[in-house]
């Protein structure tokens, strides 16, 4: 089995990363979770992210055929517009975005947004395969963080978002609307039925505390022996009520208004207004009491 070429972009601040995988015989390659930069405090938003992959891609003549996002994101932008833009590819997602979409329309009074899933170009069932060149890529639906979590295995490795962490963090929240700990972590023994030796790569990484490096790969094999929350050893009750109580105390994501709105588009803006300008909207809520 030809395994895939990976190279991994580590985005410092917002703790992501993206990956461009390759099939090695036909040069033909993916990007995984682009990064759009986006500075909240002045709105400026900039591609020097998704610059450093088509320069990597440019440089190794990899010809970037897609890009894959695992969810929707809701503490990063995607940069996937202006790869497309600059190379032809298409943006694919698990076909629950569309439950996503329904949740938050309302949300943000996004009445312009379709809940159809018809902003990206391809959506993915759980089982359904494509190919990356002559790399057989095979999606795997796992909800819990969202409702429309999916991962990409390809040869030996597994693409898996922001459902696990590194062992020695642990696992993605589940509180966020259509989240759930109990599906989650079914989503996880899923993942972690593969072989032991498939590799693991993540989303994310904020390093635990002792490690001073930033880290994004692992197995399934490390994950069942030694991660902090779904070791082996981790019944579902367990992790639910770790899990619950741990979310209670978590902080919103930064970037998570502008990354819902943007991301649940295939990471459009909305329009400009009449005076050229693209907007995107805070809700406000009263604190109770």
């Amino acid at each position: 089995m030809t395994q895939p070429f990976i190279e991994a972009f580590f985005d410092e601040p917002t703790n992501t990363i993206s990956y461009l995988v390759g099939d090695p015989a036909t040069r033909t390659a993916a990007v995984i979770d682009p990064v759009l930069d986006f500075d909240l405090a002045s709105g400026v938003a900039d591609t020097g992210s998704a610059e450093r992959i088509l320069a990597f891609a440019s440089a190794q003549d990899w010809r970037i055929a897609m890009m894959l996002e695992t969810h929707a994101h809701a503490d990063h932008l995607s940069a996937a517009p202006f790869i497309k833009a600059r190379t032809g590819a298409w943006i694919g997602i698990g076909v629950h975005i569309r439950d996503v979409q329904k949740i938050f329309r309302p949300v943000f009074a996004m009445d312009d947004l379709k809940t159809d899933g018809s902003d990206f170009d391809r959506l993915f069932d759980d089982g359904d395969r494509f190919a990356i060149g002559a790399l057989d890529v095979e999606v795997l639906h796992v909800p819990g963080h969202t409702p429309a979590d999916v991962a990409y295995r390809i040869g030996d490795a597994a693409f898996v978002g922001d459902t696990l962490f590194m062992p020695d963090y642990g696992t993605a929240r589940a509180d966020f609307p259509g989240g759930d700990a109990r599906t989650l972590y079914r989503s996880i023994r899923r993942l972690l039925a593969l072989p032991d030796a498939t590799r693991l790569f993540l989303c994310h990484d904020y390093k635990a505390p002792g490690r001073d490096d930033y880290r994004w790969e692992t197995t399934v094999g490390e994950q069942r022996r030694s991660s902090v929350h779904v070791h082996d050893g981790v019944n579902e009750d367990a992790f639910v009520a770790m899990r619950e109580q741990r979310d209670a105390g978590l902080s919103v994501p930064k970037l998570l208004l502008p990354s819902i709105q943007v991301n649940i588009r295939a990471g459009h803006f909305a329009e400009a207004e009449a005076n050229g300008v693209t907007y995107l909207r805070i809700p406000v809520k009263w604190k109770d009491g």
